[in-house]
Formats: C-alpha cells, sequence, structure tokens
C-alpha cells in the first residue's frame, strides 16, 4: 500500500473530523465537570469522621476505580433500560465517564487536602473562622498547589479516554473516523489524522496545565480583615 499524501492533507483540515474533535473536547469538559462535582463530594465524604458518611463514599471510589470505564458506559447505555432507565447516547457518555473520572479525582482531592498541615485547619479554628471558611481562605489555596498537576493529568487522559465512548455509537472523533475510514478505505491516512488531532488537544491542554501550575504556586498572600476573637488572645 502506497501512502496518499493528497489523502492524508485533505483531511488533516476535514470539516467532519474537524466537529468530530470539537465533540470529543466538549465532552472531556463535561465528564470533567461531572467528575469533579461527583470527586469533591466523595471526597469531602472520605474524610469524614462518621464512618457511615465514609461508607458510601469509599464504595463509590472501590467500584469505579476497580471496575473498566468501557464496561460502564456498556452498562449505563444498554443495561440500565432494562430497567426502566433510558438515556440517550450523550447523557450516557457524560455520566459514564463523569462517575469514573470523579472516582479518581476524589483520591486526588482528599490526598491534596489531607497535606494541608493540621496545624493550618486549628489556626483557623482559633480565630473563630468556620469551616467553608477555612476551606476557602486557609486550606483550598495551598491544597491546590499539590491538586492541580494530578488533576492537569486526569483531564489530559480523559481527552484520550473519551474515544471509549464510540462503542456507544457517539460520534466524537475516533467514530467519525472508524465511519470515514469505512468510506474512503484510506486507514493510516486517516487514523494519523485523528491522532495528531488529539496530540494537539492535549499538546493545548499542556500549556494551559502549566499556566494553570504556574498561577497556584505563587505564595498565599496573607489573609486580611480577620478579626482575631478577644477571648482568643
Amino acid at each position: 500500500m502506497i501512502w496518499d499524501w493528497a489523502a492524508f492533507l485533505h483531511y488533516l483540515h476535514s470539516p467532519y473530523l474537524l466537529t468530530g474533535a470539537a465533540v470529543s473536547l466538549a465532552l472531556s469538559i463535561g465528564a470533567m465537570l461531572i467528575g469533579l462535582v461527583f470527586g469533591v463530594g466523595a471526597a469531602m465524604m472520605r474524610m469524614s469522621h462518621r464512618r457511615w458518611v465514609r461508607a458510601p463514599a469509599s464504595a463509590y471510589v472501590w467500584l469505579f476505580r476497580g471496575t473498566p470505564v468501557l464496561v460502564q458506559l456498556i452498562i449505563i447505555y444498554t443495561g440500565l433500560p432494562q430497567l426502566g432507565i433510558q438515556l440517550g447516547v450523550i447523557p450516557s457518555a457524560l455520566l459514564g465517564l463523569g462517575i469514573n473520572e470523579g472516582a479518581y479525582l476524589a483520591e486526588i482531592i482528599r490526598s491534596g487536602i489531607s497535606a494541608v498541615p493540621k496545624g493550618q485547619f486549628e489556626a483557623a479554628r482559633a480565630i473563630g473562622m468556620t469551616w467553608p471558611k477555612t476551606m476557602r481562605i486557609v486550606v483550598m489555596p495551598q491544597a491546590l498547589r499539590i491538586i492541580i498537576p494530578p488533576l492537569g493529568n486526569a483531564f489530559n487522559g480523559l481527552m484520550k479516554t473519551s474515544s471509549l465512548a464510540s462503542v456507544i455509537s457517539m460520534e466524537e472523533l475516533l467514530r467519525r473516523t472508524e465511519l470515514l475510514v469505512q468510506v474512503q478505505f484510506k486507514v493510516l491516512e486517516i487514523f494519523i489524522v485523528a491522532a495528531l488531532y488529539y496530540l494537539f488537544l492535549t499538546t493545548v491542554w499542556g500549556f494551559i496545565q502549566a499556566r494553570l501550575e504556574a498561577y497556584a504556586s505563587r505564595s498565599v498572600s496573607p489573609i486580611a480583615n480577620v478579626t482575631v476573637p478577644a477571648d482568643a488572645t
């Protein structure tokens, strides 16, 4: 088989594949947002002192980290209808990828918060800060410096994992690549174009992640306008 440069250059800017790449990016962003919601919730629950709060979150992390995301997608799309829960392709893909990602993000967030010295919590409580205010002003600015690098890597991986949504007929980049190959029979040229699209997306994200890490690594500014109760001195 002879490499077809004309076909490669033609599909390199194919609107059909570019749309698929845009769908993959949108799917990744949506799944990451869903994952953050589940991840933050599970992380907070796993840090609770109450066993009945920790147990469901631990079971969630154990289940979704211990089973393949491909199996989870198939169960959500083809298995849930047997229980009377009918979801379309897009909701199934978002939910499947998002819930799976949340299980991994939960451990990233939990470990980041746990890395903040406990003295920071105690100092904030000593000056009368509420728990939400302590998390927002004292803990999270420090935890983010630890959380952002693995969180960014997780999103990088998610953009590639989103290709698994093709098995439930989600017309993202890989699915459109496969459909185009079935019509044009330019297997190598078209799949290399798809690979370059994924490489472009992850490379751009790499630059964005580097900026986010640099921003989070700045020194934490002194806490201003904090009134110290008289009985705390």
